[in-house]
């Protein structure tokens, strides 16, 4: 066998043992893949009628109708995004744990690649993030979710959501690398789901005030939100669709390369 395959075969083991960590610790995952769903359903039946009566007539949202009805399709993209940053947060405290516990040090013992475990923690958050949105996605179905996007539309917004997906777990697992403990490893991602509300996912940026607006329109979660929402809903996407790709690279280099010094640097430590 080819170095190559060595390294997917190895990856495929430790891709395996992280999918069955999952199904060991179901509250954990049921309450990634579930926030979101609450998210959704408190926005759109507890807000949904306030915060969509000011959408109508807003330029560049498509002609979406006020309304709870034009607020489900507006705030569902915001939720999507929400979803992934929810989903790979566990990706930080897995890596955490297997840093605190010495398992990576009895791993460099054996004649495993040394990608393979960073690269499997990646995959299975990658899943972990697809089944999460997949349930959102089901679930807004049902609360009235009605994108208009063609199988192109829907594969090109499933192709950015995969990258945001692949970009964010390569931060957390730098964070979970970076972290002292699996405590903070659980906290420190904690952000990425929190800006999603300082940006459009919730509400456009027009109706904030000028700094916060500033903010919102700039970091990575509004444009990657702006392309998803013109992919399903038809609404402006400009260029929104490069600041996304450009966000989601820069991201993910960032992390990978973060992620391979730090374990390169610190194959183990103790709690």
């Amino acid at each position: 066998m080819s170095t190559l395959s060595y390294t997917v075969s190895d990856t495929m083991t430790m891709l395996r043992r992280n999918l069955r960590h999952m199904q060991r610790y179901k509250s954990l995952t049921l309450m990634l893949v579930g926030m979101p769903v609450v998210f959704l359903l408190l926005f759109v039946y507890v807000f949904g009628g306030t915060l969509g009566a000011g959408l109508h007539g807003i330029p560049g949202l498509g002609g979406l109708p006020g309304g709870r009805a034009g607020y489900v399709n507006y705030v569902v993209p915001g939720i999507m995004l929400m979803a992934v940053a929810a989903a790979v947060q566990g990706t930080a405290i897995a890596v955490a744990m297997d840093m605190t516990e010495g398992i990576v040090a009895r791993f460099r013992t054996m004649a495993i690649s040394r990608s393979a475990l960073l690269t499997a923690h990646v995959a299975g958050s990658m899943i972990q993030a697809a089944l999460a949105v997949a349930v959102t996605v089901g679930v807004a179905l049902l609360a009235g979710f009605r994108p208009s996007a063609g199988p192109l539309g829907w594969l090109a917004a499933i192709g950015i959501l995969a990258l945001f997906a692949l970009a964010l777990t390569w931060l957390t697992v730098a964070l979970g690398l970076a972290a002292k403990s699996v405590e903070t490893a659980s906290n420190s991602p904690m952000f990425l789901t929190l800006l999603p509300f300082l940006g459009s996912g919730f509400v456009p940026t027009r109706s904030m005030p000028a700094g916060l607006r500033q903010f919102a329109e700039y970091q990575p979660f509004t444009p990657v939100t702006e392309t998803v929402r013109g992919l399903l809903m038809g609404t402006q996407i400009g260029n929104d669709a490069i600041l996304a790709v450009a966000w989601c690279a820069a991201i993910a280099l960032a992390g990978y390369i973060w992620a391979r010094r730090l374990y390169s640097r610190d194959p183990v430590r103790q709690p």
